[in-house]
């Protein structure tokens, strides 16, 4: 599948992701506790990360880099899950957190996938333990549907997800 167009907020232009992006994002992915919550552990090379962030067969990808130009800041991606219903994940890369980053550039993913793509839910899988993730979902708009527990095990054993969703007619810029 490739990626979706380039979207634009008003900090930052949200495209598909590059090789020359791998090293800004090193930080994020190669690190145990950024990575704490994630359905994996931490990257081990260089190489390992750009062949996971540049497979297009696992969904379409965006970076979101300074509109003044510099490194990559925050990734988002979705993946089809249905007709009409898309997963959404995101990492932000340290040092960036609490600047509503995620927020701005998930608004401008949201609002395409409903307006112009005509998707009727997306939904998030987050580990209750995981209060930034959860707290922006909630303040996006999303509701948390349901709690199931021990959904996965991954490198922190195993781990409940909350499922967090949000339809179309809910969605308010």
């Amino acid at each position: 599948m490739s990626n979706g167009p380039a979207l634009t907020t008003k900090r930052f232009l949200c495209r598909a992701p590059t090789d020359a992006d791998v090293d800004a994002f090193l930080p994020a992915f190669g690190d145990s506790a950024h990575m704490r919550y994630w359905s994996r552990g931490p990257f081990a090379t260089r190489e390992e990360l750009a062949d996971y962030l540049l497979d297009e067969k696992a969904g379409r990808s965006w970076v979101a880099e300074p509109s003044e130009g510099g490194a990559p800041v925050f990734r988002m991606f979705t993946s089809q899950n249905g007709p009409q219903v898309n997963e959404i994940g995101y990492i932000i890369v340290p040092g960036n957190e609490g600047r509503g980053i995620a927020r701005e550039c998930l608004s401008a993913l949201f609002t395409h996938l409903f307006r112009e793509e005509g998707v009727h839910r997306i939904f998030a899988d987050v580990d209750p333990r995981n209060t930034r993730s959860n707290a922006l979902l909630e303040k996006l708009g999303f509701t948390m549907e349901g709690h199931l527990r021990h959904t996965m095990k991954t490198h922190i054993g195993w781990c409940d997800s909350y499922i967090w969703g949000l339809l179309a007619d809910e969605w308010r810029v």
